[in-house]
Order: structure tokens, then C-alpha cells, then sequence
């Protein structure tokens, strides 16, 4: 294996493995339980959103709706208890419902309409940040506010709703591993295992590198795009759900940062061993990659305005090691 193959294939783990090292000699209590905590936590929910992102580049697409669908989940959830003082089960149905429906339009949009991708999601990430407002007329959404009709909200947020975010498990040391981490854990096993090892995976895969091809084929395309579409949706729902349940309340802008991250987390999948191409362990890596580093420039004092350039720069990198190195190598 020649050098340059090396660094195609394990040159971001080496590049992962030494922040984690650099973080740990540098910024006092990065090596502690409490730290992994942290980062645990903010690498759940932009990792849920980010495997939601690579079911739409594995068929060839992309979703810049996601951060919206997680924040609108995020509103629907406080408004169906706090508002509507509906228990958990019908606010998790709610928000998931919220995931299908917009991965439904977007794929329709896309497939049939013949909107691109990009313009179609970005559309519909509009119509969602403003769509969440209207209810509370641009408020966030807790337990006593006062509704536009003058109305009080009296309900509040279920015990088991809180625990899916809140909730810690015991993993060597007490409360230590968030539940939301074990959710996101199980969706990346499930996700991995979906595309890579069944039919229905191997398809979506077909479908992105060449869809003419797999039309030909006997592939239903145009079914396989709005799948991944859906999935994507009901990912990000999913993520809605964890963040209002750590906030325990419907915070406006809480998600501004969600599809930043998440796409990150996705594309930097890519460099991840060499795959050059969107995969769910590489995701999983990614996102964990982006928590490591803004808990490590966090505990560093450094401001908040340069970790934005330190993630893009992070991401040039990843995509140098995936594109320009790879593609040398063919040559």
C-alpha cells in the first residue's frame, strides 16, 4: 500500500485521534467522564440529522431542510403538551408525522415536479422556519406563557417525554452515557446495516451512482428517491423530539446551527477509511468528529465566532483526503 493510499484511507482517523490528543494535553478536564458527557451529548442529535442527510447522497440528492424539520419537530412537540396538554405518545406522533409529510413533499417536488434538490429543500427549509412561527406569533413555546388569543398555556412537559433527553445510563461510571446517545447508536446500526446489507440499500446505492442504469435494471427510481427522502425526514423529526426534550421547552433558535453541523458530520463521512462516498459509519465518525472539536475549542476559550472557520476548515481537509487524493490515485 503506497503512502498516498494510506492517507486516502486512515489519514482522518490519524487526523481524529490526534485532536483527541492535542485536546487532551492542552485544555484542562478534556479527558474527564463529565467532558465525554458533553460531547456525547451534542454529537447525538447532529448525528441523528447527518445519517438522515446521507439517505439523500446516497440516492444522489441532498437535504438542506433538515435543521428545520428538527426545530419545527422540536415546536410541534412543546406545542402538543404545553399548549394542547396532549401526552408524550401523541407529541412523538405528531412530530414524527411532521418528518413524513415534509420527506414526502421534498420527494415529490423532486422526482415528479423536477425541482433540483437543492432549490426544492432550501424552499421548503423557508416555509418551515417561518410555518413554526405562526402559532405563538414568533415566541418560544413553555409552561405558562401567554398565547396570542391572551389565553395561559397550562401544560407542561411529560416526565417520560424529558427522559428521552435527559436521562443518563450507567456505562463503567454513573449517569454517564445519555440516553439520546443510545438513540443515535441505534439508528446508525440500523442505517449501516440497512444500506449496505440489504437489497433495498443496495438500490438506493445503484440509484445514485447511475439511475438510468438502474431504471433499465427494473428499479422503481423514482420510489427509492422519496424513500430517502422520507427517511431523511423522519430523522430529523427524531432529532426535534431529543432537542425538546433537553430544553423541556419549544426554543425558536435552538436548531440555527443544526444543518451546519449535520452536513458536516455527512460529508466528512466520506473521508472516513477511504470510502469516497456516503456511508453511515463514516457519518457516525464525522459527527463525533465535530463534537470532539467544538468541545476542544470550547474548553480552549476560544470564541465562538472562530469555530465556524476552524469546521470549514476541517471540512476542506476531509474533502481533500476523499476527492483530490482519490481521484490522484486513479489517475
Amino acid at each position: 500500500m503506497t503512502l498516498r493510499e494510506l492517507a486516502i484511507r486512515y489519514g482522518f482517523l490519524v487526523l481524529l485521534f490526534g485532536l483527541i490528543a492535542y485536546f487532551a494535553v492542552s485544555a484542562d478536564g478534556f479527558a474527564s467522564p463529565q467532558s465525554a458527557v458533553f460531547i456525547f451529548q451534542s454529537v447525538a442529535i447532529t448525528g441523528i440529522l447527518a445519517l438522515g442527510v446521507t439517505a439523500t447522497l446516497v440516492v444522489g440528492g441532498f437535504d438542506l431542510s433538515i435543521g428545520s424539520v428538527a426545530t419545527s419537530a422540536m415546536m410541534a412537540a412543546a406545542y402538543v403538551m404545553v399548549v394542547l396538554e396532549q401526552n408524550a405518545v401523541v407529541a412523538v406522533a405528531a412530530c414524527l408525522l411532521i418528518g413524513v409529510i415534509v420527506g414526502l413533499i421534498n420527494g415529490f417536488l423532486i422526482v415528479y415536479m423536477r425541482v433540483p434538490d437543492l432549490l426544492a429543500t432550501l424552499g421548503m427549509m423557508f416555509l418551515l422556519v417561518g410555518l413554526q412561527r405562526i402559532p405563538t406569533e414568533g415566541r418560544s413555546i413553555a409552561t405558562g406563557m401567554t398565547m396570542p388569543d391572551g389565553s395561559v398555556a397550562t401544560g407542561k412537559f411529560s416526565a417520560n417525554f424529558l427522559a428521552l433527553g435527559r436521562h443518563r445510563f450507567d456505562f463503567f461510571i454513573d449517569n454517564l452515557l445519555p440516553a439520546s446517545v443510545v438513540v443515535l447508536l441505534v439508528l446508525a446500526l440500523l442505517i449501516w446495516f440497512f444500506l449496505e446489507y440489504t437489497r433495498f440499500g443496495r438500490m438506493m446505492y445503484a440509484v445514485g451512482s447511475n439511475p438510468r442504469a438502474a431504471e433499465l435494471a427494473g428499479a422503481p427510481v423514482k420510489a427509492y428517491k422519496i424513500w430517502a427522502y422520507v427517511i431523511s425526514g423522519v430523522f430529523a423529526s427524531i432529532g426535534g423530539i431529543l432537542l425538546a426534550a433537553r430544553l423541556g421547552r419549544g426554543d425558536i433558535a435552538s436548531g440555527n446551527n443544526l444543518l451546519l453541523d449535520s452536513v458536516a458530520a455527512a460529508l466528512i463521512g466520506f473521508a472516513v477509511l477511504g470510502a469516497s462516498k456516503p456511508n453511515a459509519f463514516g457519518t457516525a465518525i464525522g459527527a463525533l468528529f465535530v463534537g470532539v472539536l467544538l468541545q476542544g475549542l470550547t474548553m480552549m476559550n476560544a470564541p465562538y465566532y472562530t469555530q465556524d472557520f476552524v469546521k470549514g476548515a476541517v471540512l476542506v481537509v476531509a474533502l481533500v483526503f476523499t476527492f483530490a487524493l482519490s481521484h490522484r490515485g486513479k489517475a
